[in-house]
């Protein structure tokens, strides 16, 4: 159904999480991302569209020794206790052209922004987040200055951001980006390369980003 990819690489050893932290993994697929969280809080929660998806995160948690509460819900009309951190490879393709998009139902989902749009991935995230709490997210780097004017409109801001290149030769490829409710000074990190993972942030328990 999913393949594990760079960028859900990329957005796991970036996070920043600490321990007893709630987290939400927004659409989450083979529960990757989960399985970075659990490094470091096993207080995890899971959404996605499809029985079946959810069944094989479930599969994938448990056959590495975890577990996590797992539902099927749309994130726009999930209920919850607030989170500590929401953390989502969303989907970043906007298209209104039938003819590009995924005949796979679930590679559909997860690349177009046809049943999470990023409006309602801020809005939604920042309706389920703690007063302290960050989305920390992955995208398209071209897509960067529209993230942070989305994020702003639900209230959130940018503390940190990595971008990433393919190598050194090309242009930014994806972003990894974490956002709150407060106005601190955004901590942008050294770039990463996909052909040099160890470029790749491991999680710290500094914290990046400065109050103005």
């Amino acid at each position: 159904m999913y393949h594990f990819n760079s960028d859900t690489e990329f957005l796991g050893r970036m996070l920043q999480i600490k321990k007893g932290m709630r987290v939400l993994d927004v659409g989450t697929n083979n529960g990757a991302l989960l399985l970075y969280a659990a490094m470091h809080t096993d207080n995890l929660t899971g959404i996605d569209l499809f029985p079946e998806i959810i069944a094989l995160a479930r599969n994938n948690l448990q056959a590495n020794g975890l577990n996590a509460q797992l539902t099927v819900s749309p994130l726009q009309t999930y209920q919850d206790d607030p989170f500590d951190a929401i953390i989502c490879n969303p989907p970043y393709f906007v298209t209104g052209k039938e003819s590009l998009k995924n005949e796979n139902p679930y590679l559909r989902a997860a690349r177009h922004e046809e049943f999470l749009t990023m409006k309602e991935l801020f809005a939604h995230s920042a309706r389920l987040l703690k007063k302290d709490g960050t989305l920390q997210i992955v995208h398209r780097a071209d897509r960067l200055a529209q993230l942070l004017e989305t994020a702003e409109h639900s209230g959130l801001y940018p503390y940190w951001y990595k971008l990433a290149y393919k190598n050194e030769n090309m242009i930014p490829q994806s972003v990894a980006v974490c956002f709150g409710r407060y106005h601190y000074a955004c901590h942008v990190y050294a770039p990463a390369y996909m052909n040099q993972r160890d470029s790749f942030a491991l999680y710290s328990e500094e914290v990046p980003w400065k109050p103005f």
